[in-house]
């Protein structure tokens, strides 16, 4: 299904490389040179799984670990707020290890939680009734609920003009608000996260291989013809190209992702090609949730399924 104009990303040539990196650098997440990577698969609003594979990393993790959540962990299922609260909860046990800061926990931001904040954003968009259709088909709708919204007061709200629209959309805002720590989370998002140092903000290609670490966690894609700095969305709308990656990237030797656009109950939990690892069970979608333990140059350690 395509995409409606106001969430399609790009086409090459639209944004200029240059400008799109600019845009796009304090967003990326630099995990350094860790001793180990999890990596947490779409979760989909399933907190009961999540307990699982937290209780799982928790026995494990060690200082110099990181946590990286590669994104969709809203959308599908309806335990949305609940999810959230066990996300927090585990960030504040984690970070009560010694040794431990903020920044050794990375939330990407995934399909769901990309509309989700264009859907806060809805008064802005041309054709809102088209936009929140084609979302609530797309597996918002469970997201909205459980921030109070209604979908026909949506749709209502859409048709009455941008004042009632924006209106509408503020609810929801404020009800994100009143959960404590929900809005921080979703400000929080980043676009991709990886091993190693960096140049002027963006990872050094240059010492991939050479201690430098050579790890790109994102959640859905990339484009393998665009530079990191010019992916904008493609990091969440392009996974057509993934699974198809035989060459390293950017330097990166190795390349993670939490969802496949493409999945189906057929499809194998985790599909590790020689670049290209895809950690989707399908959780949410009747499916399993999957959680991998890498070494900053991308080799598998651990690996489970719940």
């Amino acid at each position: 299904m395509g995409l409606p104009p106001r969430l399609a990303h790009p086409r090459p040539g639209q944004t200029p490389h240059h400008a799109a990196a600019t845009e796009d650098d304090g967003r990326f997440a630099p995990l350094g040179r860790p001793r180990r990577v999890w990596a947490v698969g779409a979760i989909h609003a399933q907190p009961d799984r999540l307990d699982v594979i937290h209780h799982a990393i928790g026995q494990r993790f060690r200082p110099g670990d990181r946590l990286v959540y590669l994104g969709n962990m809203i959308g599908f299922g309806s335990q949305v707020v609940e999810t959230i609260d066990r996300l927090l909860a585990f960030r504040i046990a984690l970070l009560a290890m010694p040794g431990m800061i903020a920044s050794d926990i990375v939330y990407l931001r995934g399909q769901q939680e990309e509309m989700w904040q264009k859907l806060l954003q809805l008064h802005f968009a041309p054709d809102p009734r088209t936009v929140l259709d084609w979302m609530l088909h797309q597996g918002v709708a469970p997201t909205l609920a459980a921030y109070g919204g209604v979908t026909d007061a949506g749709m209502a709200a859409a048709r009455g003009g941008a004042v009632m629209l924006g209106r509408w959309t503020r609810e929801l805002r404020q009800a994100v608000a009143r959960r404590p720590g929900h809005e921080a989370l979703f400000n929080a998002l980043r676009r991709a996260a990886y091993t190693g140092t960096t140049v002027d903000g963006l990872p050094d290609a240059g010492m991939a291989g050479r201690g430098g670490g050579s790890l790109l966690m994102v959640s859905a894609g990339i484009d393998p013809k665009r530079p990191l700095g010019g992916q904008g969305d493609a990091f969440w709308w392009g996974g057509a190209a993934f699974a198809r990656l035989e060459d390293p990237y950017c330097g990166f030797r190795r390349l993670v992702r939490g969802y496949d656009p493409a999945w189906t109950p057929g499809s194998p939990g985790v599909d590790a090609g020689p670049v290209a690892v895809t950690l989707d069970g399908g959780c949410g979608r009747g499916g399993h949730l999957v959680c991998a333990c890498f070494d900053s140059f991308g080799e598998m350690l651990d690996l489970f399924q719940v």
